[in-house]
């Protein structure tokens, strides 16, 4: 274990009866270490005793200290709607960072992507405070939680957890070395301060204590090999416990997850932060850049579609005077989470076979992180909502088949969800557009809209595990910027207006065209029987119009005579 560890130092009791809680007893901490050795031989050549070989020198040092906030999950609500609008308060001694400005709202799982620089000297100040508080308008902020760190503790320990080491060495970039020494310099001072020779460096090779590692120190730089020995030095602290009498790991680059409490609710976490701390000794050269942790911006997007053709859509309505079947169809569309941003079509009105046309475009602007393969979406939750609440979804686009009524609620007939991220590549015709297509263990190649930018294919279907029609549609990805310089209308509106579809001379509303509806739903499917029953009821008139004159007329010519 570490030289230094902390103790609780506790105030005595005022009698054996005294039944106070150990916690209210604590008057404060002592740090040391307590260890015995077996008497001998225990001094070097200078006459200093052994044991204190290692231990740091009690002067003060003034120490660079930077803090990294990525995230908290879980936090408790503040709020009387189950929400909170948390920031994040830092303190270090006397000095106090409060970034209230940078408050999330309506949050339990904040995304700060904050970072800190303060200046501490040990051990006057020592004692980092993370804390976390809950914005509010009116009144004093909420406390969420807050948790505390022992820099000391940690700038002084064996494992070197003052800045944690990188998985590559990184010259220039995100993940650029940040660290004030370089890795042969942390190897050469990790040997000198566990008492081993220092490191020899060879081509290809690292030496210490006997142990050799072997790696690649040549690199080629602009045209020309330069020997490094960074990169196989890095690969020896990574290797530190198999060094003889080292014995323990050194702390790698990690994000450590550390509990929140209330002081009014010991021992009950109020949620967890997600953290790291890097320290720097400021009589050493300046350590590299900070790393931006700040959230990833999202792009604009937009995605047009255009509904070109249905088939094979279920006939829900039947004509109460011939009994023949069909469907008033239209198509809706939407991306999950933006429900209040759908799209229809017009309705193709009495299809008899399933058959639609509707040459239609729908326009779906929405912001994405393609890192992250998820829409960004940004709405007030009410209308009393001072900001915006931010929330991310995957992308999926739901399209959907159903037939319209006049005098009652439409029928829902069908329906087909795609990612956008991967989603089958539809089928080139009607024909060979099935339910294989969209089942889970289905062998049809996924695509993403992504990467494919443009698409048009046949996408079946379904309801409760039936397929109920087929659409036909063109997706067409574009940017935000390349959607400013092509502009389309929504609909078969202008700008690159779409034609109007070739539908059927029987696609009408019977509610607005009475008598059309009468010519082709009675007219055409009757018109023999109805001439017949019109020569019928004339034939039936003149028979009893003769028969009524028909007397008369024989009695005034018998009158006559």
């Amino acid at each position: 274990c570490d030289w230094v560890q902390t103790f609780d130092l506790f105030r005595g009791k005022a009698s054996e009866d005294d039944g106070s809680v150990d916690d209210e007893r604590i008057v404060g901490k002592f740090k040391g270490s307590f260890r015995m050795w077996k008497c001998g031989n225990d001094y070097d050549a200078d006459g200093r005793c052994n044991i204190m070989h290692g231990m740091p020198s009690n002067t003060p040092v003034k120490v660079l200290i930077r803090v990294y906030i990525v995230a908290a999950t879980n936090l408790y609500p503040a709020d009387p709607d189950g929400k909170a609008d948390p920031y994040i308060v830092l303190q270090l001694g006397k000095t106090e960072i409060k970034d209230r400005d940078h408050y999330i709202p309506k949050q339990l799982n904040p995304l700060f992507g904050r970072s800190y620089e303060m200046e501490a000297t040990f051990p006057t100040k020592s004692l980092l405070t993370v804390t976390i508080y809950d914005f509010d308008l009116i009144g004093t902020d909420d406390l969420i939680g807050s948790t505390k760190i022992d820099l000391e503790n940690r700038f002084y320990s064996k494992y070197r957890a003052t800045c944690g080491l990188p998985y590559k060495y990184e010259i220039e970039g995100y993940n650029a070395w940040r660290d004030a020494m370089k890795p042969t310099e942390i190897l050469t001072r990790m040997c000198k301060e566990n008492g081993f020779r220092e490191p020899h460096f060879r081509s290809g090779k690292i030496e210490v204590e006997g142990k050799v590692f072997v790696g690649k120190t040549a690199f080629m730089e602009d045209g020309e090999e330069v020997i490094s020995h960074e990169h196989l030095a890095l690969k020896v602290l990574h290797q530190w416990p198999v060094i003889p009498g080292a014995g323990h790991k050194l702390v790698p680059e990690h994000v450590e997850t550390r509990p929140l409490y209330h002081p009014d609710k010991p021992g009950i976490e109020q949620g967890r932060v997600r953290m790291w701390v890097d320290m720097f000794p400021m009589d050493m050269p300046p350590p590299g850049p900070a790393v931006d942790i700040s959230p990833r911006k999202p792009k604009r997007y937009e995605l047009r579609i255009i509904i070109w053709n249905t088939e094979d859509v279920i006939l829900e309505d039947e004509n109460f005077i011939t009994g023949q079947k069909s469907s008033d169809i239209y198509i809706k569309g939407w991306l999950k989470g933006k429900e209040d941003d759908k799209k229809e079509t017009d309705v193709h009105y009495n299809s008899l076979t399933g058959e639609g046309n509707f040459n239609w475009r729908f326009i779906f602007p929405f912001n994405y992180i393609p890192a992250e393969k998820h829409m960004v979406i940004s709405k007030r939750e009410s209308i009393f909502s001072l900001d915006k609440t931010e929330r991310k979804v995957p992308a999926v686009l739901v399209l959907q088949v159903w037939d319209f009524e006049r005098l009652s609620s439409n029928d829902f007939l069908g329906s087909v969800e795609l990612d956008l991220n991967g989603f089958p590549c539809g089928a080139k015709s009607a024909k060979k557009c099935d339910l294989d297509m969209i089942e889970e263990n289905s062998s049809t190649k996924l695509i993403s809209i992504f990467q494919q930018k443009r698409l048009r294919a046949w996408w079946p279907l379904e309801k409760s595990g039936e397929l109920t029609g087929k659409v036909e549609a063109e997706f067409h990805l574009l940017t935000g910027e390349e959607a400013e310089k092509n502009p389309v209308g929504s609909g078969r509106k202008e700008p690159e207006p779409l034609e109007k579809p070739n539908r059927p001379d029987t696609s009408f509303s019977w509610f607005i065209n009475p008598f059309k509806c009468m010519y082709y739903l009675i007219w055409r499917n009757y018109k023999k029987y109805i001439i017949i029953g019109i020569l019928l009821i004339i034939l039936t008139l003149f028979i009893v119009l003769l028969i009524y004159t028909l007397p008369a007329a024989i009695s005034t010519r018998i009158m006559n005579g």
